[in-house]
């Protein structure tokens, strides 16, 4: 069967969760927890055809009840930061949780991954397909408007797995969905051999709370420069102050596709292996997190510790604090209008990745 599902466990509250497989025909599967939307694992082969899970996060629900750093969530209402808790819409200042520091992080501490989503088998041309939808109500973690959210996991014989996010409110809101998987595609150790190339010859710098300063900077001769294949571990103990600041890579790249069409973002190659993974997005952005905070205390699947630098993200998103810098492109969803994004994350393998 292209999906199948199975009880994950059950929240406080005495809810049942459930986690879905798809399957393809190449043997790859990804598996999808309705708390948070997670992605709980995705197993793809490498060059000799062997099958690894290349996500980290956890083995059963528990874990994903408490603190966690997102392993896999759908990440909303609004992904990454928005500095001081605090942005302005027609006029009235809407206050929100500050969870990084002086600042909101994803959404808030209750943010959707750790919300309950419902879920229905959804037929497709493409392959396996996987419904989710959950409606936001006006004032959770203190945003406006009632937001009704769906996002659809696809997964191809292509060896892609899509993620079609679509959202409608009945109010002026703010709105900016990822999904914040780590990936590391040896399934073991670090991610510092990994060679990455992000489409994207601009970045937005931060400011020492991780606020971007409102410049489109050039990557150029800056440790921020992957427009050709590098190595992530040659550069991300730099003494750059953008190194210090993120402390290691957790900044946002501009998209030189420039959004609005599926265009290439990224792609990810692990030469031990010969995984390399495409991402592919309408968003205008990506967020590059090399796993800095990470620290070894998090046990994971297999009984691995997740040490620093251990699993990297690519959140393809609009740009952090969007709202309060109105030269970014915007955020606001209003009435009437459809929210739509997509994100593929295609896996190749052989002398083609090479």
């Amino acid at each position: 069967m292209p999906v199948s599902q199975r009880a994950f466990g059950d929240t406080p509250e005495g809810e049942t969760i459930e986690c879905y497989t798809l399957r393809n025909a190449q043997g790859v599967e990804a598996d999808i927890s309705t708390y948070g939307g997670t992605l709980v694992a995705l197993r793809v082969p490498d060059q000799n055809g062997t099958i690894a899970d290349v996500l980290l996060g956890f083995e059963t629900l528990q874990p994903y009840l408490g603190a966690h750093p997102f392993f896999g969530v759908v990440v909303g209402r609004y992904a990454n930061r928005i500095a001081g808790g605090r942005f302005e819409l027609n006029g009235i200042t809407y206050q929100l949780a500050r969870n990084n520091g002086p600042n909101h992080l994803h959404g808030g501490p209750t943010g959707f991954h750790h919300r309950v989503w419902e879920a229905r088998e959804r037929a497709s041309d493409d392959g396996a397909s996987l419904e989710l939808r959950y409606l936001s109500r006006d004032g959770e973690e203190g945003y406006p408007g009632n937001l009704s959210v769906t996002v659809v996991y696809t997964l191809t014989d292509q060896n892609e797995l899509r993620i079609d996010y679509t959202a409608t409110t009945d109010a002026d809101t703010i709105i900016n969905l990822t999904n914040h998987a780590y990936f590391n595609l040896a399934g073991t150790g670090t991610i510092l051999d990994h060679e990455i190339q992000l489409f994207a010859s601009r970045f937005t710098p931060i400011d020492a709370t991780s606020i971007p300063l409102g410049e489109l900077r050039p990557v150029a001769g800056t440790p921020m420069d992957f427009m050709a294949p590098t190595q992530i571990g040659t550069q991300v103990a730099s003494d750059d102050e953008q190194i210090r600041y993120g402390q290691g890579y957790d900044h946002n790249w501009v998209l030189d596709h420039g959004g609005g069409e599926l265009g290439l973002a990224a792609r990810l190659y692990e030469p031990t292996t010969g995984r390399l993974m495409e991402v592919l997005t309408t968003q205008p952005g990506v967020q590059f997190y090399s796993g800095n905070q990470l620290d070894g205390s998090i046990t994971g699947k297999g009984g691995q510790t997740y040490v620093k630098y251990g699993g990297l993200c690519l959140e393809t998103q609009h740009f952090p604090d969007s709202p309060n810098q109105p030269q970014f492109p915007s955020t606001v969803l209003r009435p009437g209008e459809v929210y739509q994004h997509t994100t593929v994350y295609r896996f190749v393998t052989g002398p083609a990745a090479a």
